[in-house]
C-alpha cells in the first residue's frame, strides 16, 4: 500500500465529527440503536453525513466542509436537531461526553460492519473497550509540507484541547479522579499517541512506506495518533477532544483550533523540533488527570505554568487571528470557563454531587445536549 496524494483544501478551513451516545429513557443506560438511528436520518437532508461507530450504541456525525466556527454550529445544531427527533421517535435520547459514566463494557456489541468486525478480531476486548466518545476536529492546509508544520506546532496545544473539552470522570461507575478518563483507553492501542517527527511529506511518505512493508497497516486509518494527517481530505485532524455535552461548545473548541492554526500559518511563530516532545506526554497526562488545574511544561522553555495560565495567554496571543476567522465570540466564552475554572467534566461532577445518581446526571446531559436543560 502506498501513501495517497495530498489532496488540495481550502487553508483553514473546519470539519468536526462528534461520536454521540444512545441511550435508553428508563435507566439512562446504553441502548443498542445505532442501526434504528442510521435508518431514520437517512430520510432527512442534512449537511455532513451520520455513520455507525464501533459498537452499536454509539453514533458518530460530521459536518460538511466548513469555512467558519459559525458555519460548524450551524450545521451540527441542524444534525443536533434532527438526531433528536428520531430519538425522541424511538424513546431514546442522546448523550454528549467522553464516557458513559456506568455502562459496562462487556454488554456492548460490535456494529456488523466487516472493519469493526476485523478490529474486534485484531484488538479482542479492547474493541469493546473503545465505546468512548470523542470529537474530531479537521483544519485545511495549503499543501502537505504546511500540513506537518501544523500538526507539530499544534501538538503543543494538545493540553488545551484535553483540558478545555475534558467530560469523562466517570468510568464503569466509578469517579476515575481524571477529567479526561476517555484518552487511557486510547492510549491502549498500539499505534496511538504523537506523530513521528517529519516535517516534509517526502520524510512522512519514506516513514509510512516502512510502515506498510512491515504489514501493520495499511491506511492511515491504522493510526491512532492525537493529530493525524488525512491526506484524502487535504486536512490535519485533531483527535483528543472529548465529545462536549453541547455542540455550542463543539464549534467553539474548533474555533480555538481555526485560531491556533491561522497563527501557524500566517506568522510560522516557532519552528517545531523533536525536542517539543520530550515532555509532550508528561503535559498530556497532566491535561487529562487535572484539567484545568495542569501543570503545563513549556517544551521550549521548561518553564513550570498553570495550564490556564498557559491557554489564556496563547488566547491573547492569537487575538487578531481569532478576529480574522469571526472566532472572538467563542474564545470569549471559553476565557469565561477557564476563569471559572470549569468545564464539562466539573458539570458532571456537580451533577453527581448533587444527585448522587449518575443515571439523572446522564438524564439532565441529555436534556443538555438537545437543548431544553438549564446552564449550570
Amino acid at each position: 500500500m502506498s501513501l495517497e496524494p495530498f489532496q488540495q483544501s481550502a487553508a483553514l478551513s473546519l470539519g468536526v465529527e462528534l461520536e454521540l451516545q444512545l441511550v435508553n429513557t428508563h435507566d439512562y443506560d446504553l441502548a443498542p440503536y445505532a442501526e434504528d438511528m442510521l435508518r431514520m436520518m437517512a430520510k432527512y437532508k442534512l449537511p455532513g453525513a451520520v455513520v455507525p461507530e464501533m459498537t452499536s450504541s454509539m453514533i458518530e456525525v460530521s459536518t460538511g466542509v466548513c469555512r467558519s466556527s459559525s458555519e460548524v454550529l450551524g450545521q451540527l445544531s441542524q444534525i443536533r436537531d434532527a438526531l433528536v427527533k428520531c430519538a425522541d421517535k424511538l424513546n431514546i435520547a442522546v448523550v454528549g461526553g467522553g464516557t458513559h459514566p456506568f455502562q459496562q463494557w462487556h454488554e456492548r456489541r460490535i456494529y456488523d460492519k466487516p472493519r469493526f468486525r476485523e478490529l474486534s478480531d485484531l484488538y479482542g476486548y479492547l474493541s469493546k473497550q473503545f465505546t468512548i466518545f470523542g470529537q474530531h476536529v479537521h483544519v485545511g492546509c495549503p499543501d502537505a509540507d504546511s500540513a506537518l508544520l501544523t500538526l507539530h506546532r499544534m501538538s503543543r496545544y494538545i493540553p488545551h484541547f484535553i483540558a478545555l473539552s475534558a467530560s469523562s470522570p466517570y468510568v464503569q461507575g466509578q469517579d476515575t479522579a481524571f477529567d479526561s478518563a476517555r484518552l487511557n483507553s486510547v492510549f491502549a492501542f498500539p499505534l496511538s499517541g504523537r506523530a513521528p517527527f517529519a516535517l516534509t511529506w517526502d520524510e512522512f511518505t519514506v516513514y509510512f512506506d516502512k510502515m506498510a512493508k512491515t504489514g501493520v497497516v495499511r491506511s492511515m486509518k491504522d493510526f491512532y495518533w492525537d493529530i493525524r494527517p488525512k491526506p484524502e481530505f487535504g486536512t490535519i485532524e485533531i483527535r483528543v477532544f472529548d465529545t462536549p455535552l453541547t455542540v455550542e461548545r463543539a464549534a467553539a473548541l474548533s474555533a480555538y483550533v481555526q485560531s491556533l492554526a491561522s497563527w501557524f500559518m500566517n506568522e510560522q511563530p516557532f519552528m517545531p523540533t523533536e525536542d517539543d516532545y520530550l515532555v509532550y506526554t508528561y503535559n498530556r497526562f497532566q491535561a487529562c488527570r487535572f484539567g484545568l488545574d495542569a501543570v503545563y511544561v513549556d517544551p521550549a522553555t521548561g518553564e513550570h505554568m498553570a495550564l490556564r495560565e498557559h491557554i489564556l495567554l496563547t488566547m491573547h496571543q492569537i487575538n487578531k487571528h481569532a478576529e480574522a476567522v469571526s472566532a472572538s465570540s467563542s474564545l470569549k466564552v471559553l476565557r469565561g470557563d477557564i476563569n471559572r475554572n470549569h468545564n464539562d467534566a466539573r458539570w458532571l461532577r456537580e451533577r453527581q454531587g448533587q444527585e448522587r445518581l449518575l443515571a439523572e446526571v446522564i438524564r439532565q446531559a441529555a436534556g443538555r445536549f438537545r437543548g431544553s436543560a438549564p446552564q449550570f
